[in-house]
């Protein structure tokens, strides 16, 4: 199990959104869980503290006022849409537009029907980076992250599992693998998972 990637966070199966001080009156699981929140079409990771059937308390990064359409994705195929209930600190609470299946939200899913793998929870950046390829290195810019990879954009054709190490700007060189290019695009996935917390204080850097 890789340590410290997130916080331990926990569900019930009630129909309301989470507070506070009702955590421990139903009955839940404990759970490792990092979300995206889209509101406005800007995207930002949170730290979900707990769902239930009908919403969600989550810790965030920025203001979020009482009332605020917004939508929430624990998985990119996993899109949510609710409105922020309450607002306690750097806590919020998020009720669901319609009541969800807690235990099919939170199922591992290793394939979709597509073919496709889930990725993790992602923001989109717009920040330089160095690419080292063997003994080569090459300036990139990134364009969306999360705690397992980062798609960047390169006018270097980079071959699927290529074996790379990204140094983010003003971050630690992270080891990768190419999984694919194209049209001077690149996704890339890390060798091991980024902890939430060191990749939110990169985010958060000025």
């Amino acid at each position: 199990m890789l340590m410290n990637a997130v916080e331990e966070t926990t569900f019930s199966f009630s129909s309301a959104a989470p507070q506070p001080d009702r955590r421990r009156q139903s009955r839940f699981m404990t759970i490792l869980r990092v979300g995206t929140l889209i509101v406005d079409g800007r995207r930002e990771l949170c730290l979900i503290r707990n769902i239930s059937a009908g919403g969600l308390m989550a810790h965030v990064y920025s203001c979020l006022p009482l009332g605020r359409q917004l939508s929430v994705e624990l998985k990119t195929n996993q899109r949510i849409s609710g409105t922020v209930a309450w607002v306690e600190g750097s806590n919020v609470g998020i009720s669901f537009n319609e009541i969800v299946d807690v235990e099919e939200l939170l199922a591992t899913q290793s394939v979709l029907e597509n073919g496709w793998r889930p990725r993790l929870p992602r923001v989109e950046v717009d920040r330089l980076a160095t690419l080292r390829l063997g003994a080569a290195t090459y300036g990139v810019s990134t364009r969306d992250i999360s705690q397992g990879g980062v798609k960047i954009e390169t006018d270097q054709p980079f071959k699927e599992g290529d074996e790379i190490v990204l140094t983010l700007d003003k971050f630690r060189p992270v080891h990768g693998v190419v999984r694919w290019y194209h049209d001077g695009l690149c996704g890339i996935s890390f060798n091991q998972v980024i902890p939430f917390h060191d990749l939110m204080g990169w985010l958060r850097e000025k």
